[in-house]
């Protein structure tokens, strides 16, 4: 039996009780203590959110940071937020989520084939975690890559989840190319054994502007469904 849904469990529980960068504890510490007034009425999560989904996923998800009134408050990732609202309907149009909302942790919402990370698990100021804030955070990406044997398709969400992604996978040694690719929406990118998608991230400064359409964000999920099945070894859709 594979132990690994045990192994990122242990690394979710490291991750929640992480406290290397002061900066974001006190922030999210405090986001936590004052409420927004329309959760006045509701406990905060106020710690570093976990990742989530299915262990035996073959498509991973990087997104940017917690937002300080959605995941920061629900503790899941795309919870109780303008960009879980947009994520998730897109998601269960394309079968990677069992139902199309995403308002609480106790939601019933199953990811499948599908597992989220992000390259900052504390919720930041401005929404911009800083260089030494992402570099303390980049051990649990890479643990998480080690760990999810079955990912060959990576959808970054947002220029900086891209540009961090790149400098994990190059401080994997898994050969980013010179120069490094750069972010723009549609891109595809191989490197090593992952192809790697961009999209902008569905953040409402996007999706309200119309930067970011439903259709947009459905065509990055079928394209990365369809290279997630053309990648798999039989051995692995077998596990998944």
């Amino acid at each position: 039996m594979s132990r690994r849904p045990q192994a990122l469990r242990a690394l979710n529980d490291r991750i929640i009780a992480c406290e290397r960068c002061p900066r974001l504890v006190t922030f999210r510490q405090e986001v936590a203590r004052r409420r927004r007034r329309a959760y006045q009425d509701q406990e905060y999560w106020g710690r570093p959110v976990p990742s989530v989904g299915d262990p035996r996923a073959g498509v991973l998800v990087v997104g940017l940071a917690p937002g300080a009134h959605g995941s920061n408050r629900t503790g899941r990732m795309f919870t109780g937020d303008g960009s879980g609202d947009f994520l998730t309907p897109v998601l269960h149009r394309t079968g990677f989520a069992s139902q199309s909302t995403s308002v609480s942790a106790d939601d019933g919402l199953r990811l499948h084939d599908l597992y989220i990370v992000a390259v900052a698990h504390c919720a930041p100021p401005d929404n911009k975690p800083t260089r030494p804030e992402l570099e303390n955070c980049r051990p649990y990406l890479i643990e998480h890559l080690s760990l999810l044997k079955n990912v060959r398709v990576i959808v970054a969400l947002g220029r900086l989840a891209f540009d961090n992604l790149m400098a994990t996978l190059a401080e994997m040694g898994h050969g980013v190319p010179s120069p490094r690719p750069v972010f723009s929406h549609g891109a595809e990118v191989r490197v090593g054994p992952y192809t790697i998608l961009a999209t902008y991230h569905p953040s409402r400064q996007n999706t309200q502007t119309g930067r970011l359409t439903p259709r947009m964000f459905e065509t990055i999920w079928r394209r990365a469904r369809r290279a997630a099945a053309s990648s798999s070894t039989p051995a692995a859709r077998r596990r998944t």
